[in-house]
């Protein structure tokens, strides 16, 4: 598993000129770190002095934080999985007309897991900014910029996993399939745009000077 791997193991993988692991796993692993500082403001504000009305809102918070944390998690490993078995399927062997088929099947297959798996990405990254607008709206004013780094964080994984859901989609040759899961992500990026300037907005007028 790559969450098992030592930073420093993991950033030298990654940079190792091999396909795995790569671009879809390190969104992932960019969410679950945004998800790491949501529950990191959610915490610091549970029993703070001058927070209490908020206390166990922000407790409820930190848990389904951490909650999203272990499906990015997972979506690292899924991804890599996914993409280790386009390679595979491309590996088959294409001698006769039966072999080129079953080859041709399982690729398509693969490139469809691939897509699906950083589409889920984004949908975990997306459900993460609605936790970080409300720790930073609510949460302890002191840890603000930790709950901003959590929004970038956040916004590169799914930025990053939604183009990684388009270069798969141009393979695909199942139309049905890619015009769905094209507009899945069109939605996502939307939406994206507009949160991640709303909550941006607030983090700026609650570091304006007084």
């Amino acid at each position: 598993m790559l969450i098992e791997l030592s930073l420093r193991r993991f950033l030298e993988e990654t940079s190792a000129g091999t396909p795995v692991p790569g671009g879809g796993s390190v969104a992932a692993l960019c969410g679950a770190l945004g998800a790491a500082l949501a529950a990191m403001v959610a915490n610091l504000t549970v029993h703070k002095k001058g927070y209490e009305q908020h206390s166990r809102r922000m407790a409820a918070l930190a848990t389904a934080a951490l909650n999203h944390r272990e499906m990015l998690i997972s979506c690292m490993d899924q991804d890599a999985a996914a993409y280790r078995e386009v390679i595979q399927a491309m590996q088959l062997p294409k001698d006769n007309d039966v072999q080129k088929d079953r080859r041709k099947q399982a690729v398509q297959q693969a490139l469809k897991s691939a897509a699906a798996v950083p589409l889920q990405t984004a949908r975990e990254g997306m459900a993460l900014l609605g936790i970080l607008g409300e720790v930073i709206e609510n949460g302890n004013r002191n840890a603000v910029s930790d709950g901003a780094a959590g929004v970038l964080a956040v916004r590169a994984a799914v930025q990053a996993a939604l183009y990684n859901v388009k270069i798969n989609l141009l393979s695909i040759t199942d139309k049905a399939f890619v015009n769905k899961t094209a507009r899945a992500a069109e939605h996502l990026a939307l939406e994206l745009e507009k949160e991640e300037q709303r909550i941006l907005a607030m983090v700026a007028r609650i570091l304006e000077p007084a």
